[in-house]
């Protein structure tokens, strides 16, 4: 493969290398590189994939600094523009920026000012001295009801680098689709994923099929690692091969007839907790992290995966799932029988449109009764293979339930549970759930 780098590879490294809110076209890379478009459209694709490149309405395709992980809560004047369906007036070459909080302008300009700072962004009506003041503040402008801005403003938001955007949506909704969408963000957040964790080396350790079993054991004395991908000439994955495999042939037998063909691989996009799973399940040490082509991209390893999920664990829980929203306002308390329930009532958020408890909402909250009982039995968490669920009868608005999860069956990777809702003494729905289970590292 040599150090040569394909067509796809060199319009990466090209986009890597422009300035960041530079604007990006299939034709302008097309004829700089002098690729076909299909190359030049596939290698954009790419980079907005990698998170190097953004699509916005109405703007074009435009180069943005790849956000790490602990800015992910943060959304970029760009997103901005696509979750309020707005249209830029001015300052286009700053919409790669992150904005750090919104003000609302439904005060006085003295009082507003006092609460501009750059880095914000200035959400307000069709008022032209709020617009110029927040921008020389460094904050930019979202106008709200579809206003224009002034040629002043434009002009100066273009030489400021701070975007003006206009939005048909009244104040109210733009900054509720703001705020949700930090929300939704938050939420990200705390979901690791395989690309925020595993080690991205330029050349992945990894043998060829035409290697031999002495090759192995040079590469294992080498690395100190005991099990490797087998890739082929285009760097595609075709087997994993561990000091097993190879312990009982000779030096020079190939890797290519003692591996495993086929093996699992894991995507960057992957979850870090389905990965937990896919190693405990499995019983292995390790996994090829692979592209869409089945690429090797790297491995990540039992070790990865603990050092990250202990460090999650430290950190404050910022977002708050559907289940979790379904089952704030549940106590856990020990019943006279001695067993662990789960005790609330049903509020209005939770309920369907005749006013009784949802299907989808009873089911998240029997889950999450289930997942906190094994995660205090056995230290995991679960994945739901199978659930049942019978509906006795209509719980309604304001009633006070109480859910009894009980294990019938848990062994070291699944586990089987009943599931009891009781409105007063009377039981109103049942569930049977089985699990797979997932260690808690």
């Amino acid at each position: 493969m040599g150090g040569l780098l394909t067509k796809h590879e060199q319009i990466l490294r090209h986009i890597k290398q422009l300035n960041i809110g530079e604007k990006i076209s299939v034709r302008q890379i097309a004829k700089k590189l002098q690729v076909s478009d299909g190359t030049a459209y596939r290698a954009i694709k790419e980079a907005e994939n990698q998170g190097f490149v953004q699509t916005i309405d109405r703007v074009g395709t435009v180069r943005i600094e790849k956000k790490q992980r602990s800015n992910l809560a943060q959304l970029t004047f760009a997103e901005v523009v696509n979750i309020v369906n707005g249209t830029v007036l001015g300052g286009k070459n700053g919409l790669h920026k992150t904005l750090n909080r919104f003000v609302i302008g439904a005060m006085k300009l003295e009082a507003m000012m006092r609460y501009i700072n750059p880095g914000n962004l200035l959400i307000v009506g069709n008022r032209d001295q709020a617009h110029r003041i927040s921008l020389e503040r460094g904050a930019a402008v979202l106008i709200t009801g579809g206003f224009p801005a002034t040629k002043e403003v434009k002009e100066l938001a273009d030489r400021l680098g701070l975007p003006v955007i206009s939005s048909d949506y009244d104040t109210f909704t733009v900054a509720s689709l703001i705020n949700r969408a930090i929300y939704d963000h938050q939420i990200k957040k705390e979901i690791l994923l395989v690309e925020d964790v595993y080690p991205t080396e330029s050349t992945p350790v990894s043998l060829r099929g035409s290697d031999t079993v002495a090759d192995f054991y040079q590469k294992m004395n080498k690395t100190g690692y005991r099990r490797f991908p087998v890739v082929d000439d285009l760097n595609r994955v075709i087997g994993m091969v561990t000091n097993k495999d190879v312990e009982v042939f000779r030096s020079e037998e190939r890797i290519d007839r003692v591996m495993t063909k086929n093996p699992i691989v894991v995507f960057p996009k992957n979850s870090l907790a389905s990965v937990a799973h896919e190693l405990n399940w499995e019983g292995v040490e390790l996994l090829p992290v692979v592209n869409e082509k089945n690429e090797l991209l790297g491995v990540i390893g039992r070790q990865d995966v603990i050092k990250s999920l202990q460090v999650m664990h430290k950190q404050p829980e910022i977002g708050e799932t559907l289940q979790e929203l379904s089952y704030r306002g549940f106590k856990e308390v020990v019943n006279e029988e001695g067993e662990s329930v789960f005790c609330g009532k049903v509020t209005p958020q939770m309920t369907d449109s005749l006013g009784t408890l949802g299907v989808g909402v009873l089911t998240s909250l029997m889950t999450e009764t289930a997942s906190r009982l094994l995660r205090r039995l056995q230290h995991g968490d679960l994945t739901v293979q199978e659930f049942t669920l019978y509906v006795l009868k209509l719980i309604q608005l304001d009633s006070k339930i109480t859910v009894i999860p009980r294990v019938l069956e848990m062994g070291r990777k699944q586990a089987k549970l009943e599931i009891e809702v009781k409105n007063g003494q009377q039981i109103v729905a049942k569930a049977l759930l089985t699990a797979q289970m997932i260690k808690q590292y």
